[in-house]
Formats: structure tokens, C-alpha cells, sequence
């Protein structure tokens, strides 16, 4: 494995299994919001952010964390594996509640300077309806390529993942 994804819905633990993935196989780890935000949580242009996501596909090794559905395509198609995140939508809420008391008014170490961490509605909607309107197009992206999927359905999934010896891919996707 030389190029990992992890996908998911907000909250779900991306990008803590991220770094410690990154720590376990030594690759050099890339987080998608710190080069999407800019300060204030400006968006960087989609011509622009398109260019970002082409260089980052041309590196040799990287763990990628993050959805935008714009460029994903292109990041599952370069990657050896797939780690998708689906999990329940309350426990994405709790993680964010959580995440939300640890570090309000701060920005976290997965995000851009400037960016302090928030929680605003239409976030909060994107959470709760992302296993309806996400998911599928995840689910329908991945079912074509079981042999390099994994699928979390619990953060129990995770634990013991990481815990493992050998990690490969080969967990099959279900709707």
C-alpha cells in the first residue's frame, strides 16, 4: 500500500485513523481541509482546488483524508486502498459534539490556521442526512472495487484494524 484514502462522513474518525495510520506505515499523511479552508474559512477556488487535488494524485506515496465529492473520483481511482467510514449518523453527531467541546474557538491540528473549530446548521444538516444523500454515491462509487475497499461500520472496526499486523484491503462494500 502506497496510496490510501479515507473517506467518510464528519465526524466519524477520519482523521484520527488517518495519523495513526500514517504513524503505523510511515506514509506522509495529507489532510484535505488544511489546503481546501484558508483563513476564515474561505474556500479555495474550484479551478484552483482541482489543480491542488491533480498534484497531489502525482506524488508516489500518501494517505489522503477527506470526501470532496468534486475530486473524488479521480483520488479513488489513483489510490491502492480505500478506507470508507460508515457509520451511523448519531454517533458522527456525538464525535462532533465532542469535538466541538475540545476545541471551540480553536483550530484543530487536521485543520488550515484561521480555521477555528465550529459548528454552524448547514453542517449540522450535511451530518445528519449524509448516510441518505452521500452515502449511496460513495456506496455506488466503491461497489466496483471490493479488492481494495475497507469498510468501517464501528469504531470498535477501526480499533481493531489498527491493532492488526498486516493491513490490506479486500472488505467488500454493501449498500
Amino acid at each position: 500500500m502506497n496510496k490510501a484514502l479515507v473517506i467518510g462522513c464528519s465526524g466519524a474518525g477520519k482523521s484520527t485513523f488517518a495519523r495513526e495510520l500514517a504513524r503505523i506505515t510511515g506514509l506522509p499523511l495529507i489532510h484535505l481541509d488544511q489546503l481546501f479552508w484558508r483563513e476564515g474559512w474561505a474556500a479555495t477556488d474550484p479551478a484552483k482546488w482541482r489543480a491542488i487535488t491533480a498534484h497531489l494524485l502525482t506524488q508516489d506515496r500518501w494517505i489522503i483524508d477527506g470526501n470532496f465529492t468534486g475530486t473524488m473520483e479521480q483520488r479513488i481511482a489513483a489510490a491502492d486502498v480505500v478506507y470508507f467510514f460508515d457509520l451511523p449518523r448519531w454517533f458522527c453527531l456525538w464525535r462532533l459534539a465532542q469535538r466541538y467541546l475540545q476545541w471551540h474557538g480553536r483550530a484543530r491540528a487536521d485543520m488550515s490556521p484561521g480555521c477555528p473549530e465550529r459548528i454552524e446548521w448547514e453542517f449540522l444538516k450535511y451530518v445528519w442526512t449524509f448516510n441518505a444523500r452521500e452515502r449511496p454515491k460513495i456506496v455506488e462509487r466503491l461497489t466496483n472495487m471490493p479488492d481494495k475497499v475497507i469498510v468501517f461500520k464501528a469504531a470498535r472496526d477501526v480499533a481493531r484494524y489498527l491493532a492488526a499486523p498486516v493491513h490490506q484491503p479486500g472488505m467488500a462494500v454493501t449498500p
